[in-house]
């Protein structure tokens, strides 16, 4: 009796958490096209970073926990990829023309990058169901976001959400690795301290590139604080809860979720913006649910005999 009350907490735990990944991650997109109504893309990246790593400086690590140097310089390189390079790519695409829905298909292709890179690093068995899972999720995904796709954007501008789904790629797989490995001193840095430490990398970072261009002084508009506070929401719950479902579920399965980003944007942006909600949306959608449910139903891609002692490690 108590394991069946158990596993339906886990069951409904993970439940909650998918539904908050992708709520708070589709957010984000009509996040960064809220601004270039209101001032350019790198002044609102910065003050996004900068009121994040505010009100996340009650959490950062205290001089007696002596953190190791070298995870210190794992939450910089985690910082730079999952959010400095992925972030930039996101807004600056948004401000070149490119449309949320546009950007969240593009991301949401990154299920087969971590799910391939996974297999291919592991030597895992990519079975049949993954397979199918992706190329359902990748069909849903193309059907929500028809329509988007070249209204206008340019070569160089679609290049941009392309190559932030890369940057998050590489971030995931080394997330993964590393909070699997035996960390050093036997321990890793909690998740609000994860938090509160790569979003100072980052507002150091987007700072670092807004003020030399004079984009760092924000306009006096209210708009501009509404989406400010939109992308702060948005960043601060999208990264609590992608980095605990990597955690919680695998890289590969936590990742199939976001086939789902493109198509609940588009819902997302009907109803901020006044747009209709098409029917290829909605179908879209069934079945990037589908896609997202056959990966989710199987076990995260684990390395096959031969691989390394890290590989084997117990924290899988």
């Amino acid at each position: 009796m108590g394991r069946a009350v158990a596993g339906h907490q886990r069951s409904t735990r993970a439940h909650l958490l998918a539904v908050a990944l992708v709520l708070f991650w589709s957010s984000g997109f009509i996040g960064a096209e809220l601004g270039p109504g209101t001032a350019g893309a790198q002044t609102l990246l910065t003050w996004r970073c900068l009121v994040i790593a505010l009100l996340l400086v009650p959490f950062l690590p205290r001089p007696s926990e002596r953190w190791h140097a070298r995870e210190w310089v794992r939450q910089a390189v985690l910082a730079l990829l999952c959010q400095c390079l992925y972030l930039t790519g996101v807004f600056w695409a948004a401000a070149a023309g490119v449309p949320a829905g546009t950007s969240a298909l593009v991301a949401s292709l990154q299920p087969a990058v971590v799910l391939l890179a996974t297999a291919g690093l592991h030597h895992g068995a990519v079975r049949r169901v993954h397979l199918w899972g992706l190329l359902a999720g990748t069909a849903g995904v193309a059907l929500a976001a028809a329509g988007d796709v070249g209204a206008g954007a340019s070569p160089l501008a679609l290049a941009l959400p392309v190559g932030a789904v890369l940057s998050l790629a590489a971030g995931t797989l080394l997330h993964q690795r590393w909070t699997r490995e035996e960390p050093t001193g036997g321990r890793s840095m909690p998740l609000l301290q994860t938090l509160a430490v790569q979003s100072l990398f980052t507002a150091g970072f987007t700072t670092a590139v807004a003020a030399p261009g004079g984009d760092l002084l924000p306009p006096p508009s209210s708009a501009f604080w509404t989406a400010v506070g939109w992308t702060v929401v948005a960043g601060l719950g999208s990264y609590a809860a992608y980095y605990r479902a990597v955690d919680a579920l695998g890289a590969d399965r936590a990742n199939a979720l976001l086939y789902l980003t493109p198509a609940v944007t588009a819902l997302w942006a009907a109803a901020l913006f006044g747009g209709e909600v098409r029917s290829t949306t909605l179908a879209g959608l069934a079945l990037s649910a589908a896609g997202a449910a056959l990966l989710l139903r199987v076990e995260s891609l684990r390395p096959v005999s031969g691989g390394t002692a890290t590989d084997r490690s117990p924290h899988r």
